[in-house]
């Protein structure tokens, strides 16, 4: 799909493998990740079938506030989907209450292994969490009946599968993994097929609490680094996509003045734009310069696989409201993935310092 909000992010979290992907399938691996049965409830996904038309959804044209969820949860259930929700960045800069309103939409999915949990060409109305397990993403491919059998090994395809073709693993799921965003978001059949391949334990938000917390959330955040990463030099050559690309990847960090960003001497994995405020840059205990809103930095040890040249701590004077400063990060897989087109400048710049 063209208008794909999450491209190029990591949508599944830290618990997604993918099965001999290139730079290019990484990029579409979202695709793949919008992948559900239309159930009146997350825990029963049997052959739902519905003719669906692609249509984007606005969430800024057509906000939508539903009542709020809440299904009730033991202690030990909500310590168990905290920690299934630390490791997906898709609920990592969510404010409290919207942080609880999800958690409170969540209902628990226990899933046996051997179970489809979704069909390839369905519709669906859940974004699914992994909490423990492991899951396989399966797309069809077309071959003749003498390959099937020579290659459709022990997996037994789902029902809806047709005659005259076999699954081809595209993604391994884990703790933390998720899939079924963008199905939230377009109306479009699902792009593969998923897998419990253990005992199993998923949690599901339904569609609505999706689209009006955590969809119109991304959406508000893409807007507001649109525009601060059309006005950083360093972007200036790359198309308002491609920017959008790099909004949709970033992460809002905040410092406390004198507090250190990065360290000299540290391994590198994560490059930083200057949001707002000011920073130093110390160099074996001296200052030898700072950075401005719009600067960037951190991109030496990426570039070059090296430790950190210089530490960079947040000003004692700051002239922002809160008197902190604010830097949006970009860790190393989307530094490399997204900022090929500029790679350039940041290597003759570096070579000045």
């Amino acid at each position: 799909m063209a208008n794909q909000l999450f491209q190029n992010t990591q949508p599944f979290g830290d618990g997604f493998t993918s099965h001999g992907a290139d730079s290019t399938q990484a990029e579409e691996r979202d695709s793949v990740g919008e992948m559900h049965t239309q159930p009146s409830d997350p825990a029963i996904q049997i052959n739902r079938r519905t003719s669906v038309s692609a249509e984007s959804i606005q969430p800024n044209k057509n906000p939508v506030n539903p009542p709020k969820s809440h299904i009730p949860k033991s202690p030990d259930q909500k310590a168990r989907l905290q920690k299934a929700l630390a490791k997906n960045f898709l609920f990592k800069n969510l404010h409290d209450e919207q942080y609880d309103d999800v958690l409170n939409a969540m209902k628990e999915v226990p899933v046996p292994h051997g179970k489809w949990i979704i069909e390839q060409g369905d519709d669906g109305d859940y974004f699914y969490v992994v909490e423990k397990g492991a899951f396989s993403a399966y797309i069809r491919e077309k071959v003749d009946s003498e390959k099937v059998e020579q290659r459709q090994g022990d997996v037994t395809p789902p029902q809806s599968c047709p005659d005259g073709y076999l699954l081809k693993k595209v993604l391994d799921y884990g703790p933390g993994g998720s899939f079924g965003e963008l199905a939230l978001m377009y109306n479009a059949p699902r792009a593969a097929s998923i897998l419990a391949t253990s005992p199993s334990t998923l949690w599901a938000v339904d569609r609505l609490t999706f689209r009006s917390i955590l969809l119109n959330h991304t959406f508000s955040k893409r807007k507001l680094y649109d525009a601060f990463l059309a006005e950083v030099g360093l972007l200036q050559s790359l198309q308002p996509a491609e920017r959008s690309k790099i909004a949709d990847a970033l992460e809002s960090r905040s410092y406390a003045p004198s507090q250190h960003v990065i360290t000299q001497g540290e391994q590198g994995d994560e490059f930083f734009f200057i949001e707002n405020g000011e920073a130093d840059i110390i160099k074996s205990g001296v200052k030898v310069g700072a950075y401005r809103k719009g600067d960037y930095f951190g991109e030496l040890a990426l570039l070059n696989s090296a430790p950190r040249a210089a530490t960079v701590v947040a000003s004692e004077s700051q002239s922002t409201d809160d008197g902190r400063l604010k830097v949006a990060a970009l860790d190393e897989p989307a530094f490399t993935r997204l900022l090929g087109p500029v790679r350039d400048i940041m290597a003759r710049h570096a070579e000045t310092y």
